[in-house]
């Protein structure tokens, strides 16, 4: 069985505490441990002194706003990444209107922890920052918070209600897996709701999406099956419950069909995709296994990765003028993309395991993600001068892949693109190219040289790491390497 070689999880510091500098002291007062800021006399709490077991009762009624130490009187302003993780008997927090943001991981596991205030000032709740808080019936988001993290009440059982004011703009995995919760309603400052908001919210019966969301990620509502009819806006299709079953038309003026939004509608014969519709999200038809057929209008211009995937019932390829969409994975030997087309679309080919090669025309401008990725018997491709991008993991595990010329039109190469060919012996990398990412090249076994222009300035984290054959690489002065960009073994050679 194959692996793949890395996990990556990209995102921003949505919550970064207020001391970023080295040299703040970090001191105990009472049951708290603080990070103390001299120069800006700020304080952010940083743990909890007390063993952490299931029998201790940690009574903290109130933080107070403010310290005192060493003649210096200092502002709590942040709760810092873990700082009450794994309290396991903590039941109840006040926290003061001093503080400004709460960091990642800084409740999690508090699995007794029935009430918390958040007060208003408020305007960062961090990733995970409330993670399987499994005894919160009630949760009040703060009027100055804007974005709530990934996964920040994630498995929080209990929580029957949520108030999201409107102040957010973004919903990320927030609820994902709170069982319980019954409603949401979403404030018209909402603009996006991100992958697996309220996955597996089982007691969700009713969601109203304002007309203010224009973007949704993939499977915002998956496994909501509480959920009886379809959602959507005047502008995204968000959701359509597994249990449908038959033909359905998506309503005329909708853009954009979301990320998972008719995920596992294994009863699904037929849709229609009306003229409207611009984009098709990553996973929007996965594993609809009775959809026989599918029409693409050539007004969508960008479908993304997976679109089809699982769709055992389509037998024919799936493409507009300008996009290819889907290759049906019982395809064998070697197949035209047709002349016109301007991108494959992310996931187009994957796991196609009897391709053996595959001629791109030059209308093709951009590769998606994972586009050809598990093409066990893909021997062969040329991609042409016309591309200027390459997705990431776009070939990656393609086996007996032996050569690899990448055009002078591109200018970075994606991360883990190559990655797990462990039949490439060479490629060619041009003089436009100024970055290789991280994973790139991870685990090209027989790889055995490599030619890093000049125009490169950075290599990422392992691109080119267990390429064992890979004695020697020359690369230019003054290159950024990143940790294990090659393995120990290889020579590297400057010029």
């Amino acid at each position: 069985m194959k692996a793949k070689f890395f996990s990556l999880v990209f995102g921003l510091i949505a919550c970064a505490g207020t001391l970023l500098a080295w040299d703040y002291e970090r001191v105990q007062i009472n049951d708290l441990y603080y990070n103390l800021d001299a120069t800006t006399k700020t304080a952010e709490i940083a743990g909890y002194s007390k063993d952490y077991d299931d029998s201790a009762d940690y009574v903290i009624t109130n933080i107070a706003p403010t310290i005192f130490y060493k003649d210096i009187v200092y502002t709590v302003k942040s709760i810092g990444d873990h700082a009450f993780a794994d309290c396991t008997g903590l039941k109840s927090i006040i926290i003061s209107n001093s503080v400004t943001s709460i960091g990642k991981y800084a409740f999690s596991g508090c699995k007794t922890l029935t009430s918390i205030v958040i007060p208003n000032s408020v305007t960062c709740i961090g990733d995970y920052a409330f993670y399987e808080c499994n005894s919160l019936t009630i949760v009040r988001i703060p009027k100055g918070v804007t974005s709530i993290g990934d996964y920040a009440f994630y498995g929080c059982k209990t929580l029957t209600s949520v108030e999201i004011p409107n102040s957010v703009t973004s919903i990320g995995g927030a609820f994902n897996s709170c069982i319980s919760l019954t409603s949401i309603v979403i404030p018209n400052s909402v603009t996006s709701i991100r992958n697996g908001a309220f996955n597996h919210c089982k007691a969700l019966t009713s969601v109203e999406i304002p007309n203010s969301v224009t973007s949704i990620e993939g499977e915002a509502f998956y496994g909501c099956s509480g959920l009886k009819e379809p959602i959507y806006n005047e502008h995204v299709f968000f959701y359509m419950p597994q249990s449908y079953s038959g033909a359905y038309a998506i309503p005329n003026g909708i853009k954009s069909i979301g990320g998972g939004a008719f995920y596992g509608c294994s009863s699904l014969t037929s849709i229609v995709i009306p003229n409207s519709v611009t984009s098709i999200g990553k996973g929007a038809f996965n594993y609809c296994k009775a959809l026989t057929s599918v029409e693409i209008p050539n007004s969508v211009t960008s479908i993304e990765g997976e679109a089809f995937y699982g769709c055992s019932g389509l037998k024919e390829p799936i493409y507009n003028a300008y996009v290819f969409a889907y290759l049906p994975r019982s395809y064998s030997g070697a197949y035209n993309i047709p002349n016109g087309i301007k991108s494959i679309g992310g996931g187009a080919f994957f796991n196609c395991d009897s391709l053996t090669s595959i001629i791109i025309p030059n209308s093709v401008t951009s590769i998606g993600a994972k586009a050809f990725e598990n093409c066990d018997n893909l021997t062969s491709v040329t991609i042409p001068n016309s591309v200027t991008s390459i997705g990431a993991e776009a070939f990656e595990n393609c086996d007996n892949l032996t050569s690899v010329t990448i055009p002078n039109s591109v200018t970075s190469i994606g991360v883990g693109t190559f990655s797990g060919c462990r039949g490439l012996t060479s490629v060619t990398i041009p003089n436009s190219v100024t970055s290789i990412g991280v994973g790139t090249f991870y685990g090209c076994k027989t790889l055995t040289s490599v030619e890093i222009p000049n125009s490169v300035t950075s290599i990422g984290n392992g691109a080119f790491n267990h390429c064992h054959a890979l004695t020697t690489v020359r690369v230019p002065k003054g290159i950024k390497l990143e940790e294990s960009s090659f393995p120990a073994s290889t020579q590297i050679i400057y010029y």
